[in-house]
């Protein structure tokens, strides 16, 4: 194996539990490229942190190299055997080719007035003067374009029952994703009994969204996602299970609410404590989205929302002059990869004008991980931060309440401002634009 720490797994788990993206940028400065960590559940674990091995682990031998079968040891529960998340070979991919057209960047922008909308409608219960944090309400705007641009969810009562369902279900499904020693049955308030009810009980309102959409007269007249989905074939002219569009509806909300509420609360929080960059984004907004997707770009560097992306090896690989053996993970280490200084000068710094130029190196910029199962999602999300960040720019002046950095704190499986990304809204949000 390559080199790496050896303490015990706990130790090591809770030290990157207190210090996730440092304790990764450490094991890359002391053992380099390449090394080996010992967590709890998992064993020892091989990550690498240079764009070649990196680029070499995403382009492998898919049959080999199994991103399915890495995911399901921790998302399965929540997102099923059918999801894009945790399918492998050629399942995988027939999956993956009917949710393409729904998340392709052109079909995307057909959401942004929706969600302008959403967020012009949260801004407005944003209090004056006094300090709050803005991820629970960038995780409101997330969830509720997930619910209707997604779910395709009509009816304010109907909406606010799913949003409660799916609140419910990722705060039970938190536990269970980060300690899989938990999944067992120990009594009714049990956490795995509890999640197993929020998941049936999610259930039973999707299945129902489901049914309700199969049943109306005039189905081509909707443009959500689920019902794109409604009217996909696989190649032999089959439609989608009632099953399949579950798990798939359940690993948007997964995939696409919880990271994007995460990055929108990051990006602000970087912002509003650089005040250089905030000023150049304020300037350029009248003349387009180039400045706003640079500073998505750069939050997602220096912010990554996740920390690595993970293949199981189902038989032995050569990574980086080691023969690694069958059965073990190895990790692209988001992370680690972020803040090498050679790839990035001065990596700690936000400077948004890194990627002005519209290009990034594909294997050292990997938040949505890569090759055949980088994120479906990834252009959704990217295009909804732009349109949240230009709302909130430009309707509110805001500040914070401590010039301190907020470190990141693992949250269900995503790396969160500790205290929710704190801010303070200085004066009346300005009228809406004509």
């Amino acid at each position: 194996m390559p080199p790496g720490p050896r303490a015990p797994a706990l130790v090591q788990a809770i030290s990157y539990a207190r210090d996730p993206i440092g304790r990764f940028e450490r094991l890359w400065k002391r053992y380099g490229d390449i090394f080996s960590v010992s967590f709890p559940g998992f064993g020892r674990v091989v990550y690498v942190a240079e764009p070649g091995l990196v680029k070499r682990v995403f382009t492998g031998d898919p049959d080999t190299f199994h991103g399915g079968e890495a995911n399901a040891t921790v998302l399965e529960p929540a997102v099923g055997p059918n999801s894009v998340l945790t399918l492998d070979g050629a399942e995988h991919m027939r999956q993956r080719k009917l949710l393409l057209p729904p998340f392709h960047g052109d079909s995307i922008k057909r959401y942004g007035e929706l969600i302008r909308e959403i967020a012009d409608r949260d801004m407005e219960s944003w209090p004056v003067g006094e300090p709050f944090a803005v991820r629970p309400h960038t995780q409101a705007i997330t969830l509720q374009v997930i619910m209707r641009a997604v779910f395709g969810v009509r009816g304010e009562d109907r909406l606010r029952e799913a949003i409660s369902l799916t609140r419910d279900f990722a705060a039970r499904a938190d536990a269970i994703t980060q300690f899989p020693f938990l999944r067992r049955d120990l009594g009714g308030w049990s956490p795995w009994s509890r999640f197993l009810r929020s998941r049936q009980a999610l259930d039973d309102f999707i299945y129902e969204e489901i049914a309700l959409r199969r049943t109306e007269s005039a189905p081509s007249e909707r443009d959500d996602v689920l019902s794109l989905l409604l009217a996909a074939t696989h190649e032999d002219g089959s439609p989608l299970s009632d099953r399949e569009l579950r798990d798939e509806l359940v690993t948007v909300v997964g995939a696409g609410h919880e990271t994007t509420a995460t990055a929108l609360a990051w990006a602000m929080e970087r912002l509003l404590r650089t005040p250089r960059a905030l000023a150049a984004l304020r300037e350029s907004l009248p003349s387009g989205d180039d400045s706003l997707t640079a500073t998505v770009k750069e939050t997602l560097r220096v912010r990554p929302v996740i920390a690595d992306v993970a293949r199981k090896l189902t038989a032995e690989a050569e990574i980086g002059g080691y023969s690694v053996r069958a059965g073990t993970l190895v990790l692209p280490a988001i992370a680690a990869m972020h803040h090498r200084p050679d790839l990035y000068p001065q990596p700690h710094d936000f400077r948004p004008e890194r990627f002005l130029d519209g290009k990034s190196d594909h294997y050292g910029w990997i938040p949505f991980g890569g090759g055949i199962r980088r994120c479906v999602g990834a252009a959704f999300a990217e295009y909804e931060m732009r349109v949240v960040l230009r709302a909130f720019l430009e309707r509110a002046d805001l500040t914070v309440p401590d010039p301190s950095p907020e470190r990141p704190r693992l949250k269900n499986i995503t790396l969160a401002p500790a205290k929710g990304g704190r801010i303070r809204l200085e004066g009346p949000l300005r009228p809406l634009a004509a």
